[in-house]
């Protein structure tokens, strides 16, 4: 029989997602303050991240000639991995006040990196991904594997991209300095 314990801390970070210029969203119209409301300070935003190279998804929504810049965004506090259910919640009601039209002008993906694994949360069911409760289920976006990161055959594109991996790298090492703290 197996004895239970407390899992480790992880480091909950986003990759943000914008209708054009991403540094007008969280800084001028008021996003970054509004996501360290909820998940306390940041510790590390990447430079911008081409997201559009990857998939045309979301131009019919954010708009067809807008650019689409993404960022990923650590917070500085470690947290429960089953916070992950309350934290998409939470980063779908600031979606929605980012809303125009019912549209949405900004996109957060919000999930948690361990030594281990880099895990996302969604709202939609699929074969690869666990439900956790709320409405909620998580997909193992990347694993850790022999020091270096592993994607997995349905990975999303940009995380299998080296710009992003190179980001991935910086902020484990970032929570790798945390768990020792």
């Amino acid at each position: 029989m197996g004895i239970t314990k407390a899992p480790d801390l992880v480091n909950y970070l986003a990759h943000i997602f914008t209708a054009g210029d991403s540094d007008l969203w969280l800084y001028k119209m008021g996003l970054k303050e509004l996501i360290e409301k909820h998940f306390g300070p940041i510790d590390y935003i990447s430079p911008m991240l081409d997201f559009q190279r990857f998939t045309d998804y979301y131009n019919e929504e954010m708009g067809k000639n807008i650019r689409i810049e993404s960022r990923l965004v650590s917070f500085k506090y470690l947290g429960s991995p089953g916070f992950l259910p309350d934290a998409k919640l939470i980063t779908n009601e600031i979606e929605k006040n980012f809303s125009v039209d019912n549209k949405r002008k900004v996109n957060i993906d919000i999930g948690y990196l361990h030594h281990t694994q880099f895990v996302l949360a969604s709202t939609k069911h699929w074969g690869n991904r666990i439900y956790i409760g709320k409405g909620i289920y998580a997909e193992i976006t990347l694993m850790f594997n022999f020091g270096q990161w592993e994607p997995l055959k349905y990975t999303y594109p940009n995380f299998k991209d080296p710009e992003y991996l190179n980001e991935l790298y910086a902020i484990r090492n970032i929570y790798l300095k945390k768990r020792k703290n």
